[in-house]
């Protein structure tokens, strides 16, 4: 039991590091020289970053809110079951940790949606995603499989 004990834990701070991430770095998507990010997009020139602030585009605040209330949706989710672990009786299940998790796993989930199908189109050969549009897409399965996990664990003295 306490292996899988860890083993939750392991795995649930691994998706709150994974949506810290994607939703602070700035590399949703680059061409090479620009990177993009929710927040702002930065530019190299001659060493040093130019950056300038993001579109004030609707879809864009609506990822960024998502993202937003995913990373905070799991860290409560944490807190939760912290707390359900020393006030849980014996056999009961950690629901209200679930549909925290579960909830911060469709914010993820609407977020990368979103921004897969309104961010601008990749106007060249140099243009890709980036390894932060790439966490969130990883963060959607691993935080939605935490979810089901709190579902099915009880606790056990």
């Amino acid at each position: 039991m306490l292996a899988i004990l860890l083993a939750t834990i392991v795995l649930h701070l691994t998706d709150l590091i994974i949506l810290f991430i994607s939703t602070c770095a700035n590399a949703w998507r680059t061409d090479g020289v620009t990177n993009y990010h929710l927040w702002y997009g930065c530019t190299q020139k001659n060493g040093v970053d130019d950056c300038s602030g993001t579109s004030d585009a609707d879809w864009l605040q609506a990822v960024q809110a998502l993202m937003i209330l995913a990373t905070i949706f799991c860290l409560i989710s944490f807190i939760f079951f912290l707390c359900q672990l020393f006030t849980l009786v014996k056999g009961g299940r950690f629901f209200f940790t679930a549909v925290f998790q579960v909830l911060a796993s469709l914010f993820v989930m609407s977020g990368a949606i979103i921004y897969t199908v309104m961010s601008p189109e990749l106007k060249n050969e140099n243009d890709a995603y980036g390894y932060a549009f790439v966490l969130a897409w990883l963060a959607f399965p691993l935080t939605l499989i935490s979810g089901f996990i709190y579902i099915v664990l009880r606790k056990k003295e």
